[in-house]
């Protein structure tokens, strides 16, 4: 395949499929703390968290690691300035003492910590102010996760994005789509690409064998194991809903992401893992499966945005089933068959912030993506014409796009009204 694609979905890859200790929106809050801190140069006295609707409603209700089981923004700045490490990006908080967790819940309860609700159309967007004295620092993070807009102490600006390397990095993921990323991943020198993928199946496996084997959340992969057996199928969901299980209700393991979520990088691989090991193919068949799954994952969340009211394990599961396809011999056409009939089944699931619910809505994504499989498999499938799909994988994938990002707009204003009134 032509070099300047095959370059740049490795850059992709390593961009997106990083380690996170717990949600990715309380890491990002206790992320940018710890920058300011580090930017002020002083324990700060008093703090002003000023953030957009939708990171509210993801930080709400999830267990912060390393934190003694504290949940909320103030919680998120808390752990951050305490403990932070400013240059782990969503490992920020890795390394916290037994000391300093009684630190954390002590300086959030002692310290003036205001938290704003932003207006305006960007859906994630952090900043973080504190002040020591007269002095002040403040830290800006948009559109994603770990993306530091501009660190400013005392009116002068210590760090600005270059929006030219902000639109080359962008400018990569317009060269997405279905049939080059089957073509990759059959084409991929696997030593370009092993160490991210090594470390996705080592953590995300780890974090679901310790949901199915802890008490956590829900029991969402405990449920589904003791209620329908331990076939492939429901194994893929089960490992994929234990390991949200785990996260979103205060594991210390770390995850490997995928488009900024832990959520989504867990469904995206776990049951392409647990197939493949069923299956008994190559480690190198299920390395090249994984990046069927996590390009299309990717694909699918590139429209959306980092943050929307569409619950994005639909994208994720849609992605997992792309790459178990693949697994089962499975190439450009079927795949995007695939990917069409999940999409034509589960698109329109809410997000109603991150929770322990997420666990269960992860299954049914998988479940989703599994049936779109198997339909194809049997000769069936969604035409165009058929709701929101249209002829052409891309052109499904861009309608779902436009439905989440933009027809969705309202729908994603009531989540966080109704979330803010509770």
């Amino acid at each position: 395949m032509e070099k300047q694609i095959y370059d740049a979905y490795c850059a992709i890859l390593t961009k997106e499929l990083i380690p996170a200790m717990g949600c990715t929106e309380p890491i990002a809050i206790a992320y940018a703390s710890a920058i300011a801190r580090a930017a002020l140069r002083a324990v700060p006295e008093r703090v002003r968290v000023d953030v957009s609707g939708n990171v509210i409603k993801n930080v709400k209700s999830v267990f912060i690691p390393h934190t003694g089981s504290l949940k909320g923004i103030e919680a998120a700045v808390a752990a951050g300035i305490v403990a932070g490490d400013p240059y782990a990006e969503l490992e920020v908080i890795s390394h916290v003492t037994e000391t300093e967790v009684e630190k954390i819940s002590t300086y959030r309860d002692a310290t003036p910590i205001e938290v704003v609700r932003m207006d305006g159309n960007c859906v994630f967007s952090i900043r973080i102010t504190v002040y020591a004295g007269q002095s002040s620092a403040s830290v800006l993070l948009t559109n994603k996760h770990t993306h530091v807009e501009s660190v400013e102490r005392d009116g002068e600006v210590l760090f600005a994005a270059k929006p030219e390397k902000v639109e080359r990095e962008e400018a990569h993921y317009d060269l997405l789509n279905i049939e080059q990323i089957v073509e990759f991943a059959d084409a991929a020198d696997l030593t370009d690409v092993s160490d991210v993928l090594e470390r996705q199946i080592e953590y995300n496996m780890a974090i679901a064998n310790e949901g199915l084997s802890g008490h956590y959340g829900s029991e969402i992969g405990k449920v589904l194991l003791a209620a329908y057996g331990d076939s492939v199928a429901n194994k893929a969901k089960a490992y994929a809903a234990a390991g949200s299980d785990a996260r979103m209700n205060g594991c210390e393991l770390p995850v490997v992401i995928n488009s900024g979520s832990g959520n989504q990088g867990m469904t995206a691989s776990l049951p392409v893992i647990i197939y493949a090991k069923e299956m008994g193919v190559t480690h190198d068949r299920m390395l090249r499966a994984l990046l069927v799954s996590n390009l299309t994952t990717i694909r699918l969340k590139t429209g959306i945005g980092a943050l929307s009211a569409y619950c994005g394990a639909t994208s994720a599961g849609c992605g997992a089933a792309a790459g178990v396809m693949y697994l089962h011999g499975g190439r450009y056409r079927e795949i995007a068959h695939t990917v069409v009939n999940g999409l034509a089944i589960n698109s329109g699931v809410i997000c109603d912030g991150a929770k322990a619910s997420c666990a269960a809505k992860i299954a049914s994504s998988v479940e989703a993506g599994l049936l779109g499989m198997h339909m194809y498999m049997q000769g069936k499938q969604f035409v165009g014409g058929d709701g929101i799909v249209t002829k052409g994988v891309e052109n499904t994938i861009d309608n779902v796009s436009d439905m989440a990002r933009q027809g969705m707009k309202d729908t994603d204003r009531e989540i966080i009204e109704i979330m803010l009134r509770r």
